[in-house]
């Protein structure tokens, strides 16, 4: 039996009412993070980052594709994984309905990973994905924008993201249990499955000088989670006990998806 307050529709209106004025201030205060977002100054981007791509070899200008705008979500997926992570599959599993839309409107969206391209390509044939995705093996592209860590900052407990200073090292009586755990979901060990993080970053082209204009990590990208936002107005919200999801070919019934 439910717990949840029973009303009328009377009363449901009246409290959708006052939500909804919530609602309204929260799409106003968006819109001003967005403006601010926008505002950033833009810095140029001087290394010469090398990427492989299904064209081949490919500078970060040539990830643009001859949009003026490019979007890059870091894609959790290292050298050593077996498979990318199941997190940022979730998220990628709506690439491929936005990437046709924002190229038809001046932006490019790619996925980039240190995996070998071999393997981001027959990860992305498993799961059934169109979207560009640039393998960034051997490049410091993951490491100079922050979703990618050494062993040295590991062993030194100080890994920079997201703007901060995080100590990843596992309590001695924790390391097995996630060793395992990440053993069953990437095939690795934990530290190495940490040592990358998940991410998007914005640039711009302007007059052929390319512009780094945004980054943002952890729950920082939770908008770009299409589930989530699905969830947030479902009746019991995101209700979670721990990790839930799989990949979309791992469910029990996963032809309903």
């Amino acid at each position: 039996m439910t717990s949840h307050k029973i009303g009328t529709r009377e009363e449901w209106l009246a409290a959708r009412l006052e939500l909804l004025d919530a609602e309204k201030e929260l799409t106003r205060r968006g819109d001003a993070v967005t403006r601010q977002r926008q505002e950033l100054p833009w810095v140029r981007v001087d290394k010469d980052y090398r990427f492989e791509t299904d064209k081949g070899t490919a500078s970060l200008a040539d990830l643009f594709q001859g949009r003026s705008q490019l979007l890059i979500y870091h894609f959790m997926f290292g050298p050593d994984y077996t498979a990318g992570c199941p997190s940022c599959s979730s998220i990628a599993d709506s690439f491929n309905g936005h990437a046709v839309h924002l190229a038809n409107h001046d932006v490019m969206l790619c996925a980039v990973s240190r995996a070998p391209l071999a393997k981001l390509n027959e990860y992305k044939k498993r799961m059934g994905w169109t979207f560009p995705w640039a393998s960034s093996y051997g490049s410091d592209f993951n490491f100079d924008f922050g979703v990618a860590h050494t062993k040295e900052e590991w062993a030194a407990g100080v890994v920079a993201y997201n703007f901060g200073a995080e100590d990843r090292r596992p309590s001695p009586g924790d390391a097995d249990a996630l060793d395992s755990w990440t053993q069953s979901i990437v095939g690795t060990d934990y530290e190495t499955y940490r040592s990358e993080g998940p991410g998007v970053s914005a640039f711009v082209v302007d007059d052929g000088t390319v512009y780094h204009t945004y980054s943002s990590y952890a729950r920082g990208v939770d908008s770009l989670w299409g589930m989530f936002q699905w969830l947030d107005r479902a009746p019991l919200g995101r209700n979670e006990s721990g990790m839930w999801w799989r990949r979309h070919d791992e469910y029990e019934d996963s032809s309903r998806g």
